[in-house]
């Protein structure tokens, strides 16, 4: 057993002492600031029937809330990168200090430290949008958004890289580059499908000639080449246009396509109607000519345009993922859309009817949108696909920076792509899916170190002696103790409707890990649950990222972020969180709600960066028990293509 209160510990007297990582005199505000926004895509003749039922969907559709604008200039008066192609935000408002500079006195060594041990990134430049994932003889292929020339988005080209087991990986030469007429403006988001006889197809956006969205098609050059290293662009791209009432910029990132009962294929492209998001449906027999059909997958009023859709079967009774075109009584189909009005990742479960091509939600105040998030940090654009190995649904998201592009270009490269994470349906609530890191991760594991039944008191953080905190797996669970009769004399916090602060003390918490701080806490990013008591004498719980203080530079994005949580009678208060550098990853009650971090710290890197957990409720102790491990790096390079034979 480890100690947790180490007498070698840098700061000794921070062992059971009133709650100090968040003081009452930190000034901020009672609730967190409005999270600064991002994103990208698009553009086939329409029927005038399809036209008159776009009209009567503007109509007829109530607003269920408003969106808040995300493309803002910043105090320059600058739009962030990519607005102006008609994408979403790529970067964000520089905030000028009161001493007119706008960039923290970064060293070389923290800017360093700040790249990712084993999150995927390329070795320089750009990525965003994770494209056309697949496997293919014995490899996991990854394509993603890329910026060749540039720390900043631009000149978008598909990067391409490979891997055995989606944790070590191998960067090939780019896969497509903006070199034709109908994406000459860039290569932007797509998707693969992979026909019954191992036949690839990509269906992907391109920027044309006159910044219109239009889909291609491309295939591999030989589809008997296990790195996919030659790709063809079909001779009569685009194969798709926007349709009569679409805007230009407003038609993009083609999904998965899948099989309906008429054994023709379907896809969807993300688009909007005035502000309202929707998911046109087209069907094809040989992925060259397509029919738009004449009414909408699903629209949901007031949440704008959605792009990088996706759209999949999950299994309501077992632990497998499901090739996309499963259909079936114990099936549900999770609909997703990143909104580029709010840069977040919605998702909503529902019942598809593949004779009508329609999609209903179950619950249509959770609809997309309006409702449930992937991740309630910093990840966007998400992609999933079908692993045949494993028989499992992975997704990938691209999780990107909130710094400057002054601090992007000083470090020669800007974001990362979220380690793969498993999709499941939450049997127990049938109202969610669950995330977790793809068990492959469990290989990166070197020793561990376990704490069980620590006493965090009232007011208390307690540090956890466990060496270099920088790379970590780790499983935490916690117990409120003495709830029942504490409850008949504590005051009731409905007024609490969000996550707020970590120095917010109220009576049930809040309780967690501060992970990447450093011995003075000057630097902190606590992962916390907040339990609060409604009128009716219930509790509910929120799961929250505070990133108010986990950076000494002032440029950085500070906010933070969660959401409410389900917490079923019987299970105890549980996180598994990966620190990487910069990257926090945070999966709460098995994966029911998930914050990703993105943060930059200047104190709390390499060896001075510290584990603690920590209880700021004002009247209740809390139990844990915790089991932490160090990772390893991942092998990820370049492909020794010159040892490989031709």
């Amino acid at each position: 057993m480890a100690d947790y209160a180490s007498s070698s510990h840098p700061d000794p007297d921070l062992n059971n002492v009133p709650y100090s990582i968040l003081a009452e005199a930190y000034d901020s505000p009672a609730t967190p600031p409005r999270e600064r926004p991002l994103k990208v895509l698009t553009a086939v003749v329409a029927s005038v029937v399809f036209l008159v039922s776009l009209v009567g969907l503007v109509v007829n559709l109530v607003p269920e809330k408003t969106a808040p604008h995300s493309r803002v200039r910043d105090e320059r008066g600058v739009l962030p990168r990519g607005v102006a192609e008609g994408v979403s935000a790529k970067s964000y408002p520089t905030p000028i200090s009161s001493d007119g500079v706008s960039s923290y006195n970064w060293t070389n060594a923290m800017l360093s430290w700040q790249r990712t041990a084993y999150h995927f990134q390329p070795e320089k430049n750009w990525m965003n949008d994770p494209n056309g994932p697949l496997y293919h003889m014995g490899w996991y292929h990854l394509f993603y958004q890329y910026n060749p020339d540039s720390a900043t988005w631009g000149n978008i080209t598909w990067g391409h890289a490979v891997s055995v087991d989606l944790i070590h990986w191998l960067y090939l030469p780019l896969a497509m580059v903006p070199d034709q007429h109908y994406d000459r403006k860039g290569v932007w988001t797509g998707s693969a499908t992979i026909l019954p006889g191992g036949e690839i197809k990509i269906l992907y956006t391109g920027d044309d000639d006159n910044s219109i969205q239009v889909q291609n098609l491309a295939y591999p050059s030989n589809h008997s080449d296990p790195l996919l290293l030659n790709w063809t662009k079909y001779e009569a791209n685009p194969v798709m246009v926007p349709p009569e009432g679409i805007g230009l910029s407003d038609f993009r990132d083609p999904t998965t396509a899948w099989v309906g009962p008429d054994g023709e294929w379907r896809v969807i492209v993300g688009s909007k109607i005035n502000t309202t998001g929707i998911a046109l449906v087209y069907h094809t027999t040989n992925f060259t000519s397509y029919e738009l059909v004449d009414h909408v997958l699903h629209s949901v009023a007031m949440t704008g345009m959605w792009e990088c859709i996706d759209f999949y079967p999950v299994s309501t009774n077992s632990s497998f993922g499901l090739e996309t075109s499963m259909v079936g009584p114990d099936v549900k189909h999770v609909l997703k859309a990143s909104i580029d009005d709010l840069t977040k990742d919605y998702y909503a479960i529902g019942t598809y009817d593949p004779v009508n091509d329609t999609w209903t939600p179950d619950d249509a105040s959770m609809d997309v949108g309006i409702g449930l998030k992937y991740d309630y940090g910093w990840l966007y654009a998400s992609k999933s696909f079908y692993d045949p190995v494993e028989k499992r649904r992975i997704l990938w998201g691209w999780i990107n920076e909130t710094d400057t592009e002054d601090d992007d270009f000083a470090k020669g490269w800007a974001s990362v792509q979220a380690v793969p994470r498993e999709i499941l349906y939450d049997d127990k609530t049938g109202t969610n899916i669950l995330q977790q890191p793809v068990k492959e991760i469990e290989s990166l594991r070197l020793n561990s170190t376990e704490f069980e039944d620590i006493l965090i008191e009232a007011g208390s953080i307690v540090p956890l002696d466990i060496g270099m905190a920088t790379q970590l797996d780790m499983f935490a669970e916690f117990e409120i103790q003495g709830i029942d009769s504490f409850k008949a004399t504590a005051a009731t916090e409905s007024n609490i409707t969000e996550c707020i602060y970590a120095e917010t003390r109220t009576s049930y918490g809040p309780f967690g890990l501060a992970v990447l701080a450093d011995g003075s806490l000057s630097e902190l990013t606590p992962i916390y649950f907040r339990v609060v008591e409604n009128d009716d004498g219930r509790l509910k719980t929120y799961f929250c990222a505070d990133e108010s203080r986990s950076s000494l530079a002032p440029e950085v994005l500070h906010t933070v972020y969660g959401s409410e949580i389900p917490v079923l009678d019987g299970e105890k208060y549980t996180v598994r969180i990966l620190v990487d550098h910069s990257i926090i990853e945070s999966f709460a009650q098995g994966g029911r709600r998930v914050i990703t971090s993105r943060v930059y710290p200047t104190q709390a890197i390499y060896g001075a960066a510290r584990l603690f957990l920590f209880n700021n409720a004002t009247g209740i102790n809390v139990t844990a028990s915790i089991k932490v491990w160090e990772l390893n790096s991942a092998f990820i390079r370049p492909f020794p293509l010159d040892q490989v034979e031709h």
